[in-house]
């Protein structure tokens, strides 16, 4: 069975998983209303893909 000779320091094991932090969300730039959003979700006005789905 593998056993580690010597105990991994905190430094090296914070770096080690320092990858699996946050991840940037997709925003994409929306030309109907001339805002950012984020993609696959309704707009602040009820839109989504240039129809209105919910009514304000």
């Amino acid at each position: 069975m593998a056993v580690p000779k010597r105990k991994t320091s905190k430094a090296k094991k914070r770096s080690r998983r320092g990858g699996k932090g946050l991840s940037v969300p997709n925003v994409s730039f929306d030309p109907t209303t001339g805002e950012y959003r984020m993609s696959h979700r309704v707009d602040a006005n009820g839109n989504y893909n240039g129809r209105q789905v919910i009514e304000k």
